[in-house]
């Protein structure tokens, strides 16, 4: 890209002007030809006869014009009078293309032939033009030096990185400036890194990012610590501490790494066999892991020992514009809030570029992030990495992470993103295609027993469980925007204001509960040691100023377990109120009614409900409790939390949910497997069956300052061994 900018540079500077031809044309037209030496001295020329005259020749060829030997004289020149250049100069500022009725005025107001007026405003004008050109040039020689400069520096930096592990020249190193093989197969590579780089430097303390010296590149150090489950736990926020914003050194490679990661991801969500394969199931795809290397041979660097490749690309289409699934990806806060069940904690490290245009066209963004399955026997996957979107020509807009781990080789990370993401397109009425590919290398040796095939088969982490949330959660979008509900059913919410409040605070709960289950240690918990069983674990939490939570000391506890019945059994059994009273100990054996509900999605079993507890005992209150429940096709969930009869009149006319008071418990209904497994007997694991969670949360204590007691973890540790002895025993 330096090359053609200056190339561009010099042939502005290139003569093309013939001797002679200054005096045949008038100003405009020579400028196109002129040399800058010319432009320069045509300028001192026009300012000289813009301050003091026109040409007007007072004698053609007549006597007092020629001399005696009939050889012509010299022009003479009539000088403009202070008033007149006053005057032309105000009225060039209004208009500097007056038309001939206008230069007719002016000549008469100012005592001038109508054609010193047109010479006077074309000299006028390519003053100002040569003016403007004169400054235009000096900023392109000044910016195409420097990027000289700094390209020189690149090369030179890029060509002294080596492995730290085998002194070998690096593989981002090789991959961007070998020799002339660089200039062939990377161009525009290059090209688009520098357009990046310009951008970038904007938004980052106007620093440009290239002529930074690169940092070792080496992809070593991954070495596995055998820890166990527990002490990954424990590690885990040691980890996420690690984290921390790049420094200027980081910046060039972070920015390669992210133009080559979104080539490969378009590459391989296009692409077919023999990259992909089909499955067993033949409605899964397999990644070719060696037609993978042979097509992509650089990347980020060799499989580290200890890790396993999880690859899986899904396509839907669903039911948002195209412009607002790429705000949700590109901002955090909306990323982790629609993708709660998956994403358990999300932050933006560093903007090294907002896009342009005001959109996230060339958006880079260093972030962290962690990965979960609501369940608390499956580790959590914590990821460094940059985010990067683009818009391509054809429209198409794509969005890819790939991971940053070669930036911290000493951390010893056990979940590495190969170029992972989504290509989005444009479809008819509001509708959006979205083909998303899920690529990580990682250490799965913690996951317990009963999960590892869920998570071998890239359902628990795959393309197709964020396809699925996504699709759900764009169908819950549409059903709070909904209008003109038909009041007929009874119970159905038909007030707009209402069903938004409504989902609002049904989205808290779920964001709340799914915070609560999972093994992540991002959250605000303190896991408790002792008093819980072995297969259920209790974390505490101490509230005191969050509105969103009643003060207090909360206890969540949950375990997880397998049933030999399909997971759509168990949901519809579940979240069927007629048998609430079999398996809810704090329903206190009273009858269940649907009071409200808001349904939200295409499946039956997707609805926000309100429900009322009628208890048989006269002197206890009735209890409302506000549930909801969901599924697609990796999961299902259904989520509740009592809540208050005022606070929940005031969510119902439209008032503000964030003020409500909630403790979330609820179930993860997971399948155990794909749906075809060879070779699994009848009553195992994989076999179709449901990987069940429990999770309760509730208050011990309202006062924040008292101490835990061991009677209050007993208590806990009871009610959910209760809770599922009466699950198992109902079916």
């Amino acid at each position: 890209m330096t090359d053609n900018f200056s190339g561009s540079v010099d042939k502005m500077l290139q003569p093309n002007l013939l001797e002679g031809q200054q005096q045949q044309y008038p100003l405009e037209m020579m400028m196109s030809t002129n040399t800058l030496e010319n432009e320069m001295a045509n300028l001192r020329e026009d300012e000289l006869e813009s301050k003091s005259g026109s040409e007007n020749l007072e004698g053609g060829a007549s006597g007092d014009d020629q001399d005696p030997n009939n050889r012509p004289r010299k022009k003479r020149y009539h000088r403009h009078t202070q008033h007149q250049i006053q005057e032309m100069e105000s009225f060039f500022k209004e208009c500097p293309h007056p038309d001939d009725k206008q230069r007719k005025e002016l000549s008469r107001e100012l005592g001038l032939e109508p054609l010193q007026i047109k010479f006077w405003f074309q000299n006028k004008r390519t003053q100002m033009k040569t003016q403007h050109e004169r400054h235009e040039n000096t900023q392109l020689r000044n910016e195409n030096e420097k990027l000289r400069t700094e390209n020189i520096r690149y090369k030179e930096a890029l060509s002294h990185t080596s492995c730290p592990n085998c002194g070998g020249p690096t593989s981002i190193g090789e991959m961007s400036f070998d020799e002339n093989h660089l200039r062939i197969e990377n161009s525009r590579l290059r090209e688009e890194i520098d357009r990046i780089s310009g951008i970038a430097a904007k938004y980052v303390g106007g620093k440009s990012f290239v002529p930074y010296p690169l940092p070792n590149l080496g992809v070593g150090n991954y070495g596995m610590h055998g820890t166990t489950g527990g002490e990954m736990y424990g590690a885990a926020s040691d980890l996420l501490r690690s984290f921390s914003a790049p420094t200027d050194a980081d910046k060039p490679m972070i920015i390669e790494l992210a133009v080559a990661a979104m080539e490969e991801l378009i590459r391989m969500a296009q692409l077919g066999e023999p990259l992909w394969l089909p499955g067993p199931d033949g409605a899964t795809e397999i990644l070719n892991e060696d037609e993978y290397i042979r097509t992509f041979p650089r990347g980020i660097g060799p499989k580290p020992f200890g890790l396993k490749t999880e690859a899986s690309r899904e396509t839907a289409v669903v039911i948002m514009n195209h412009v607002n699934i790429v705000e949700i990806l590109m901002d955090e806060t909306q990323w982790a809030s629609v993708f709660s069940s998956i994403v358990s904690r999300a932050m933006t490290l560093e903007v090294l570029s907002t896009g342009v245009a005001g959109n996230y066209n060339g958006a880079l963004q260093v972030m962290t992030a962690e990965f979960q399955v609501p369940s608390p026997v499956v580790p959590s996957r914590e990821s460094y990495f940059v985010r990067y979107c683009k818009h391509h020509p054809d429209g198409t807009w794509a969005v890819v992470d790939v991971s940053l781990d070669t930036l911290r080789p000493g951390l010893g990370t056990r979940c590495r993103r190969r170029p992972s993401g989504c290509l989005i397109q444009e479809m008819p009425n509001g509708y959006s295609k979205v083909t998303w590919l899920e690529h990580v290398e990682v250490d799965d040796r913690a996951v317990n027993n009963i999960y590892k095939l869920l998570v071998n088969s890239g359902l628990a982490f795959g393309a197709k469980r964020w396809v699925g949330t996504l699709d759900r959660q764009c169908e819950r979008l549409a059903s709070a925007m909904a209008t003109g509900i038909p009041s007929g059913d009874v119970g159905v919410i038909t007030s707009q204001e209402g069903r938004k409040s409504m989902l609002k605070l049904a989205e808290r709960m779920v964001m709340s509960f799914c915070g609560g289950v999972g093994a992540s240690t991002a959250h605000t918990w303190t896991t408790v040691s002792g008093g819980a069983a072995e297969d259920v674990r209790v974390m505490t939490r101490k509230s005191i100023d969050d509105p969103g939570r009643p003060p207090g000391i909360v206890l969540s506890a949950a375990t997880s377990f397998w049933l030999p019945v399909p997971p759509k059994r168990v949901f519809d059994f579940l979240r069927d109120e007629n048998f609430r009273s079999e398996w809810d100990i704090l329903s206190n054996g009273g009858v269940v009614q649907e009071m409200a509900h808001v349904a939200n999605g295409r499946e039956p079993g997707n609805c926000v409900s309100l429900l009322r507890v009628n208890s048989t005992n006269s002197n206890q209150s009735n209890m409302l409790i506000l549930q909801e429940s969901f599924t697609d096709s990796t999961g299902s969930y259904i989520i509740y939390a009592p809540i208050d009869l005022v606070s929940m009149n005031v969510v119902l006319n439209g008032g503000d949910p964030d003020y409500v008071a909630l403790l979330p418990s609820g179930f993860s209904i997971l399948p155990d497997g794909p749906k075809t497994h060879g070779g699994t007997l009848v009553g195992e694991v994989g076999s179709g069956g449901t990987l069940l969670t429990v999770a309760f949360q509730i208050l011990v204590d309202s006062v924040p300052t008292a101490k835990l007691s061991l009677g209050s973890v007993a208590t806990v540790n009871s009610l959910i061994a209760c809770t599922v002895d009466r699950i198992k025993g109902a079916f």
